[in-house]
């Protein structure tokens, strides 16, 4: 691979770093080509795009793209290591989690969740997959905010709606009664 080609994969990794609010780091080695082309297909049919790229050169798109102002000393120490795969997706940060997860659940071990970027935040290493399986969709945050703030409000229209029926049940009891 000649300087340039490299010089064009480091800018659009920086342009995709810098678009995308999130990204996971996985090691990819030892998969065959067929598992690898089985992954990239349920990657696309869930909205999220694959791209295994060399190490050295998803280290310089983050140096370039200082997303954030974050530190990615660690994580690159951590998580560029061996055969490296990105997952990019704007939809949610724990939609590819829940695609690892379930791709596990097939048998397969591989591709090894190394590390993610997730609203700023940095998290690497396995043991972290569940707890960014669990993280809340901004969507989903939203959505039960909402129904938060609509329950006291809910109360006070059932209270009223059944404080109603029960007085006009007295008074047709009453009137029937007279």
């Amino acid at each position: 691979m000649t300087r340039e080609e490299k010089a064009v994969i480091i800018s659009e990794l920086s342009e995709k770093f810098a678009s995308t609010e999130y990204f996971y780091i996985t090691d990819a080695s030892g998969m065959t080509v067929e598992q690898v082309n089985k992954f990239r297909k349920l990657c696309f049919d869930r909205g999220i795009e694959y791209k295994v790229v060399k190490n050295s050169l998803i280290k310089k798109a983050l140096e370039a793209t200082n997303q954030a102002g974050l530190d990615y000393t660690d994580f690159n120490k951590v998580a560029l290591k061996g055969f490296s795969g990105v997952l990019f997706t704007n939809e949610a940060g724990n939609a590819p989690a829940k695609l690892l997860k379930e791709y596990y659940k097939g048998g397969v071990s591989k591709p090894v969740f190394k590390g993610a970027s997730v609203d700023s935040t940095l998290f690497f290493g396995a043991d972290q997959l569940d707890v960014l399986e669990n993280i809340k969709s901004r969507q989903e945050l939203i959505g039960d905010i909402v129904t938060i703030l609509q329950s006291p409000a809910k109360n006070v229209v059932s209270a009223l709606q059944s404080g109603g029926g029960k007085l006009a049940g007295i008074l047709k009891t009453l009137s029937e009664r007279a």
